[in-house]
């Protein structure tokens, strides 16, 4: 269906500089995890970006200089490192999009561990970080050579087919954001002192890059108007307006947002679509040139609003444009309703802070594009004559039944509850957790579309229906179950005296089954489970006590950016905040907590146990048709029976969604003899493997 008219503002061309965007979708600088080391992966990630309709696609950070060595993402040190940076631009342009690079150069934030360099700032400061370190205050010999090793960086990066060169001013983590800072800048000298000083470094980086490329090339600042910290940082009402004001006509872009990365890339539990706009509306009025800016856009009415009401020119994306790489597009040909929306998890952002190639809740294929040759939108039509039954509605088995239909593949999914969706429609109910229901309802929009797909609600698949089924495929998707005994990471057996206390578990809590009074909360998962479960036992009036063997509340959500908020919910809400301590025995009215390290126990009144440890697969089903005997199955025509998502391997519900579309891809889960991806390999440049002859090692003799 065409699209409403209202929409056309998001299709206008944007001149930027001597360049022009076609539309106004904006990818932004975003991590991914791949980076130099995977090459090939973010080429073609990025450029499956730009078939999706974005009018630029930016590339993550990229290191100028190995002072500044983030080690997994970009580099740009010299020409060596033009051609993989060549490939995403061609892989950019082929569909039309401009292509941006984020030049960086991080100082203090990062230790050097794979150049050794001792890290340079704008003034004396340990580097940030657990690795012991201090940064050194930069001379100005130290000045001139930063600034020229940007100056050639752009020129590589326009070398490389880039249309967008960015100054990295942001996050509080790159050198130009840090010499603006008050906080990290105790300078003396014309570097330091007034904001024009302050903000001398960020002006002359902008006039180097306009004068080396700015004639080919355009040159974006990306700039965080407001620290959140009040007035220990820049902020939207004062240093942060008055920087804007001071360069507005410099660049030929701003990209603006807020710092740092935690709060510019807060979860949908902490902020809604469009939370930057209150910082970032200025922005517009002091400058005439073009303005991004980022806020988790899934509506394009809001996308709308954004440009009519003179917030934004360009509607910048990095997290919903990897939940559906083809937005664009298809707000463009008015296919609302197949919008794979962002859920604002960060799951994109745990696995790139984990060094590791980034994977999406929504999207199972980011990440996957270059190395399964898997496409978001584009599916092999079926190959065999199979037909499948898919036991389980949960977020696996949504995800095969859809990607199933699309191949054109016969399939029945049956669900035991009279509700679909599984675990994401079960913890979607809990706080700050609703948008986690996006995963159920764009798959089930998708479904009731396909006719080769029937969905049974309120079925529960045994063997004999599998053997009246008479399907050839049998997918087990029935999720797991909480542990009741308390086994998980910490305690690999159960913990004594549970049958004198009354136990309650995840899953009982999502059923409606409620403890009372004075409870003790065992967190021994580390994701959010445990604290939105707090969260929700406080609101029902019940005095919480939360324990957990980790140093910190949540630790797995240091990787998400949220730890620091949960942490301080938890402090906030509960009666006590226990780290470093586990639930060692229970009994009646009292649960026993022990010191992880001494061992040492003090004892807390308790009317009830909450567990959120570990998982167990719910795979009955599965064990029982596995010891049937083969000639049976192969008499109702079943070939192959298979665990898929929590059933196969508890784990994030990113797992579970990645699980069922791999088995709708390969009509399989098990393990192979051969690696199912390709592989980026290291080719051994045997002219670097040895130092110049001048670097040689003199040895004297006696």
């Amino acid at each position: 269906m065409p699209r409403p008219e209202r929409f056309d503002v998001l299709f206008e061309p944007v001149r930027i500089g001597p360049v022009t965007a076609k539309n106004r979708f904006y990818q932004v600088p975003h991590c991914n995890g791949m980076g130099r080391a995977f090459p090939s992966s973010m080429a073609a990630m990025r450029g499956v970006k730009a078939e999706g309709g974005w009018g630029v696609v930016c590339t993550e950070q990229c290191d100028i200089h190995y002072s500044g060595n983030h080690q997994r993402e970009l580099r740009l040190w010299d020409a060596k490192d033009i051609p993989y940076l060549a490939r995403a631009t061609d892989l950019i342009h082929e569909h039309g999009a401009l292509a941006g690079v984020e030049l960086a150069h991080n100082g203090a934030h990062v230790s050097n561990l794979e150049s050794r360099a001792v890290p340079i700032a704008a003034s004396v400061e340990a580097t940030r970080g657990l690795f012991p370190g201090t940064a050194r205050a930069m001379d100005k010999n130290d000045i001139r050579a930063f600034r020229r090793w940007h100056r050639a960086a752009a020129v590589n990066a326009q070398r490389a087919g880039f249309d967008i060169v960015y100054v990295y001013a942001g996050h509080d983590m790159t050198l130009p954001i840090n010499f603006l800072s008050r906080r990290r800048n105790q300078r003396t000298d014309e570097y330091g002192g007034s904001l024009e000083n302050r903000a001398r470094l960020l002006r002359e980086l902008i006039e180097d890059a306009k004068e080396a490329v700015g004639d080919r090339c355009a040159v974006a600042v990306r700039f965080s108007v407001d620290e959140m910290m009040g007035e220990r940082g820049i902020t939207a009402d004062g240093e942060g307006y008055d920087v804007v004001e001071m360069l507005a006509e410099l660049p030929d872009l701003w990209d603006v947002n807020v710092s740092n990365f935690d709060n510019d890339g807060a979860t949908a539990r902490f902020s809604d679509e469009g939370y930057q706009q209150q910082y970032v509306k200025f922005v517009k009025s002091v400058t005439t040139k073009p303005v991004v800016g980022v806020g988790r856009f899934t509506s394009p009415d809001t996308m709308v609003s954004m440009i009519r009401g003179g917030t934004l020119d360009l509607i910048g994306a990095a997290r919903p444009s990897i939940a559906d790489p083809f937005l664009p597009r298809k707000v463009e040909e008015g296919r609302f309703d197949d919008i794979r929306e962002c859920i604002g998890c960060n799951i994109c952002v745990a696995f790139d802070r984990a060094g590791a190639p980034f994977r999406c809740t929504q999207n199972p294929t980011t990440g996957e594009e270059w190395r399964r040759g898997w496409h978001p939108e584009r599916i092999e039509r079926r190959t065999t004559d199979d037909t499948v039954l898919i036991a389980g509605g949960g977020p696996a088995g949504l995800e095969a039944a859809r990607a199933l239909g699309q191949r054109g593949y016969s399939v029945i999914l049956a669900e035991r509850g009279r509700e679909l969706g599984g675990r994401v429609t079960r913890e979607s109910r809990l706080p700050g957790l609703a948008t986690y229901a996006r995963v159920r309802d764009w798959r089930l929009q998708q479904l009731r579309s396909m006719r080769t797909v029937q969905l049974l609600p309120g079925n529960e698949v045994t063997p004999e229906l599998v053997h009246e089924a008479g399907c050839s495929l049998v997918a087990v998707a029935t999720g797991a179950v909480w542990r009741r005994d308390g086994v998980g990471r910490h305690h690999t057996a159960a913990v004594p005296g549970l049958d004198r206390l009354p136990v309650f578990t995840p899953d009982d809590i999502m059923d409606g089954r409620l403890p009372s009074g004075r409870v003790v909360l065992f967190d021994d998962d580390h994701y959010y489970m445990a604290n939105v479960l707090a969260e929700h036992l406080v609101r029902h009036g019940c005095e919480v006590t939360f324990v957990t063997p980790e140093s910190m509340v949540a630790a797995f959500t240091q990787q998400t950016a949220e730890q620091r908020r949960i942490a301080r919910r938890m402090l906030e809400l509960c009666a006590s905040v226990r780290p470093l301590t586990s639930l060692a025995r229970t009994e009646a009215g009292a649960a026993h907590l022990a010191c992880v390290y001494t061992g040492r126990e003090t004892e807390v009144p308790a009317d009830a146990v909450v567990l959120a440890t570990g998982m167990v697969p719910r795979d009955t089903l599965y064990q029982e048709l596995r010891n049937e005997d083969p000639q049976a199955l192969a008499a109702s025509g079943v070939r192959r029976v298979v665990r898929v998502g929590d059933c196969l391997g508890p784990g994030i519900i990113a797992a579970a969604v990645h699980s069922g579309h791999e088995f709708a891809r390969t009509l399989d889960t098990g393990l192979t003899d051969w690696t199912p991806f390709r592989r980026e390999n290291v080719a051994l440049d045997w002219d670097q493997a040895m130092p110049p002859a001048s670097n040689a090692v003199v040895r004297s003799e006696a």
